[in-house]
């Protein structure tokens, strides 16, 4: 009876797990949505800054009341994620701005195939036959999904590359990070979200007025929009949180491939929030498509062999005991 519970136990909270990053993601995207079509206020980078400053918020707080524990990220290491972090976010900006939505969406795509490269190189991952169809399958439904006019243009796919390869490492680096260093989701984003914060909100305003001609502090700030932007900046504490959660407890390939359950979401609520403008039959097929690999994925890799590390190991640097309680890490076997 012992086996079963904990397995029930875990499954309940991997569920709850991406059910909080499900709710917190599309509830963003909404919100930010509203906040920069409706109110005007497109200074992305500038709002990534603030979300970070939020959450850096949330950790001091977490902290003081002691639910934080003390523990260790060496400054290399520190500075590593956040050189990964920040291209990630500045590179899909950039990629959006210079190229075709379609082009857009295709490298957004292209970071499963990505992250499963540097899981193969780095973790030395293998995949069985019906885990990658199962993610191809992922890929062919949401490409229906949301490609549409694909243009290339050549800083556009510098810029497309460094969006999908920073990202990428970004997202291998929060689980590495987790392992590594036996670091919860709220001891690791205490020690990032900080330097982005900081680093984004020096940097956030020049870009953003590179990017759209306009500068941050000339935006006509009301009741409203102000009320947006503090929802928009209480939201992605739980966003930021729940990415960490889900990438710590699974991967980041598991986090991307059952992640594009929000484009689908985000999609079906366009349509009842905007209305039918842009749901189509082909839209409705690709959801169903990608859907329909999703589940597969999701059988495929847990079965015996359907994603497996082989006979390698991380060297893990254990934090002295502080009264706190680490969360246990698996590192060999099954992923």
């Amino acid at each position: 009876m012992a086996p079963a519970s904990k397995a029930d136990k875990k499954a309940a909270l991997d569920a709850a797990s991406w059910m909080f990053n499900v709710v917190t993601s599309v509830g963003i995207i909404i919100v930010n949505k509203a906040l920069m079509a409706t109110y005007g206020f497109s200074y992305a980078t500038t709002l990534t800054g603030l979300h970070f400053a939020t959450t850096t918020l949330m950790t001091f707080i977490l902290r003081w009341l002691g639910y934080i524990q003390p523990s260790q990220l060496p400054l290399p290491e520190l500075l590593k994620f956040v050189l990964f972090a920040n291209f990630s976010i500045v590179g899909m900006n950039v990629s959006l701005m210079w190229n075709s939505v379609g082009f857009y969406q295709i490298a957004k795509l292209s970071m499963i195939p990505v992250s499963c490269l540097l899981e193969v190189i780095l973790d030395k991952i293998r995949y069985s036959r019906d885990t990658k169809l199962s993610i191809t399958l992922v890929l062919m439904g949401v490409a229906v999904c949301t490609v549409t006019d694909v243009s290339v243009n050549t800083k556009g796919f510098v810029a497309a590359f460094v969006a999908v390869w920073s990202t990428a490492l970004q997202q291998y680096y929060v689980h590495f990070l987790q392992r590594k260093y036996s670091l919860s989701s709220f001891n690791l984003l205490g020690h990032t979200a900080p330097v982005q914060a900081a680093s984004l909100l020096l940097l956030g305003p020049f870009l953003d007025y590179w990017m759209t001609n306009k500068r941050v502090d000339n935006y006509d700030y009301n009741v409203v929009s102000v009320s947006f932007l503090i929802l928009s900046c209480t939201i992605a504490i739980g966003t930021n949180l729940s990415q960490f959660i889900c990438i710590g407890r699974f991967t980041a390939v598991s986090f991307q491939v059952l992640g594009h359950m929000k484009t689908i979401l985000v999609l079906i609520l366009g349509f009842f929030f905007f209305g039918k403008e842009g749901l189509n039959i082909q839209v409705v097929i690709g959801m169903i498509i990608a859907v329909m690999g999703m589940i597969w994925y999701g059988k495929a890799s847990s079965r015996p062999g359907g994603k497996e590390r082989r006979s390698h190991t991380i060297p893990i640097t254990r934090p002295q005991k502080h009264g706190g309680v680490s969360e246990p890490s698996e590192i060999n076997g099954k992923v």
